[in-house]
């Protein structure tokens, strides 16, 4: 089985290289990007596994191309980077499709975890290959071999990490998980996630699926975290 394909999109030429030095010490195959233009044409062109994407980038903005591929369809894991440090950014970031969000200056074996962390969960051979959920009186099916949810028949487009969320919460119905015992479980690498982190990915997977026509299943208990409850 060939190597996860990466592309690193970032308009600094030293991050590239120091980024691709260490993936492909990791023996991934890495392409690079130094703007939002070409980074668009990579990875239609050559549907890599995972993107590192750079927020400001020259012709089109790195939201910009997270936009577009998620509009497009795409659920490649995008791992965004950034130098802006407010909690609203990563918001917006994850708001418009980004899995991860990643603060410079950074470790390059931060980025390395990070990656495998992704290129695991998104994997459709990680777990068994008849595991598939059906809830909701056989409304909602999730195929998890196939990385795949649909209400009714109806195709859900979700990110890997909004997937892993509903994945790991329909698990255990009516369980309340608080939102640190969702990000260790969501990212394997030791990583602080803010609340409104994990906040913003629970709203993306509700939009979505009350945008399929299913009721609300994922549910809020205030001041504690979350659930997948059906009545």
């Amino acid at each position: 089985m060939d190597a996860p394909k990466i592309l690193v999109v970032d308009d600094e030429i030293k991050i590239t290289r120091v980024l691709q030095a260490y993936l492909e010490r990791e023996k991934y195959p890495v392409l690079t990007a130094h703007n939002g233009q070409e980074a668009l044409r990579l990875a239609r062109e050559e549907k890599p596994d995972l993107i590192i994407l750079d927020l400001m980038l020259p012709i089109v903005s790195g939201e910009e191309v997270c936009r577009q591929l998620r509009q497009e369809g795409s659920r490649v894991p995008i791992i965004m980077l950034t130098a802006k440090t407010a909690l609203e950014e990563k918001v917006k970031g994850l708001a418009i499709g980004a899995d991860d969000y990643v603060v410079k200056p950074f470790s390059p074996q931060e980025i390395v975890a990070r990656v495998k962390s992704h290129l695991r969960r998104s994997d459709p051979d990680h777990g068994p290959l008849t595991d598939v959920l059906v809830l909701s009186g056989g409304a909602l099916e999730i195929d998890i071999p196939a990385h795949r949810v649909s209400w009714e028949n109806r195709s859900i487009d979700l990110t890997p990490t909004e997937f892993n969320l509903l994945v790991h919460l329909a698990r255990q119905p009516k369980r309340v998980f608080t939102r640190a015992q969702l990000a260790d479980a969501i990212f394997d690498y030791d990583s602080i996630m803010e609340e409104r982190t994990v906040d913003a990915h629970i709203k993306n997977l509700r939009q979505k699926m009350q945008r399929a026509g299913a009721p609300l299943l994922v549910k809020t208990i205030y001041g504690v975290g979350y659930k997948y409850e059906e009545n």
